[in-house]
């Protein structure tokens, strides 16, 4: 495969339980905190309870939008894509001259809006007085869309987990086709009361704070948030002179076609994925800086990602955020890369938040302690019901020239 062009990087916004900016959070993550707690918002069996990663309340400030959205996960994005316009240096003039698409990966948010579907009942909503209107006005990508009056391709990406993810790649395609000038992306999700007895449900949530890659890993604890990515393509880039703050190098996706809730044991879906994100980044499995696993603290999950570590990256330090934040869902993949765009500008990653004692049957450890790294690019990877994989390489520089 030949390398894609890299993609710029402008702008990010990020916001998750450890923090309302990228930078909030990268500072926590390196404090080395976390706290997990029962769900505030919807009723949740004490007994024996499980923890979640929630968002603070006060992260939505009105006064900087034009709507108000009442889906908390359209909320998300759009604190999320605030901090990004910001940090890319967009106004709303610009964004309504170019070709600004929006491309957002979500799994949680058209549920929300329907509880009847689901056997409750209540006093309908006068705005929305249909299941289908407020499926329309709870979809992050049309909430983006309307408060910035973009007039670009619109794209909600539902590929479970990896749906933050693979709405990124999806989007650097956009700007190497010619289809966009900028993307506006990423993924956004919120806590709910379905999907969290869901996973209990499945026997893999974990009572305490979870443990990614410890032998004492008893499965995940879920969480919330958003992360958003301005993409720009080269003309923009230089009319602008705007400097990126890192570029999406590589991008692949592939199914393991085995079971609807577990990966394939050999991670053939996730090997795929990964060789063709590699491949169409020009970066070499030796040149990753290190790599940001997918890490629910799940028994097979963490089982088949430390074999992928140990055969395809040897040496290569890993980590896994999810101790940090909880699994966001659709907003995992991208606020991981958010995570992972971070870290590589700062020169180091902070210790995998959970693991303790390493297990025997893993032939690849993350690391324990705050660790200095070096190279310029990274990998984030998603694994996600349905068999779905995505992997991202990441960078602060444009890599092969």
């Amino acid at each position: 495969m030949k390398p894609a062009a890299p993609v710029a990087v402008t702008g990010i916004g990020c916001l998750c339980s450890a923090g309302l900016t990228l930078n909030a959070c990268l500072d926590f993550l390196f404090r080395g905190e976390r706290f997990p707690v029962l769900p505030s918002r919807f009723p949740a069996d004490p007994d024996p309870g499980y923890p979640v990663f929630e968002v603070a309340e006060g992260f939505w400030v009105p006064d900087r939008f034009r709507s108000a959205p009442r889906s908390r996960t359209v909320r998300l994005a759009l604190t999320a894509a605030h901090e990004a316009c910001a940090d890319a240096g967009l106004d709303r003039g610009i964004l309504k001259r170019k070709r600004v698409g929006v491309c957002i990966g979500s799994n949680v948010a058209g549920s929300v809006s329907n509880p009847e579907l689901f056997g409750k009942t209540g006093a309908c909503d006068s705005d929305y007085p249909t299941p289908a209107d407020r499926f329309s006005a709870s979809n992050p990508a049309v909430g983006l869309a309307r408060e910035y009056a973009l007039s670009g391709p619109l794209e909600t990406v539902v590929t479970a987990c990896s749906a933050g993810a693979d709405a990124i790649g999806l989007a650097a395609s956009w700007i190497r086709t010619g289809l966009c000038d900028m993307v506006l992306t990423g993924g956004a999700d919120e806590l709910y009361e379905i999907t969290y007895n869901g996973f209990i449900s499945l026997m893999n949530s974990d009572n305490s704070a979870c443990k990614p890659f410890d032998a004492d890993r008893k499965g995940l604890n879920l969480g919330e948030g958003a992360a958003l990515f301005i993409l720009e393509s080269a003309d923009v880039l230089q009319e602008r002179g705007a400097t990126p703050r890192g570029w999406v190098l590589g991008y692949g996706t592939a199914g393991d076609a085995f079971h609807l809730t577990t990966p394939d044991p050999e991670g053939k879906g996730l090997h795929l994925a990964v060789r063709d994100a590699l491949e169409s980044s020009g970066v070499s499995p030796s040149a990753l800086a290190f790599i940001n696993a997918h890490g629910t603290g799940t028994p097979d999950n963490d089982r088949i990602e430390s074999r992928l570590f140990h055969a395809l990256f040897p040496g290569v330090p890993f980590l896994s955020t999810k101790g940090f934040t909880g699994h966001t869902l659709g907003a995992a993949g991208a606020v991981e890369a958010a995570f992972t765009v971070g870290c590589l500008e700062r020169g180091r990653i902070p210790p995998s938040a959970g693991f303790a004692r390493p297990d025997p049957e893993l032939p690849a450890s993350p690391v324990s302690r705050t660790t200095p790294v070096n190279g310029y690019a990274a990998l984030s990877q998603t694994l996600a019901f349905g068999g779905n994989n995505a992997a991202l390489i990441l960078g602060t520089e444009k890599g092969v020239k």
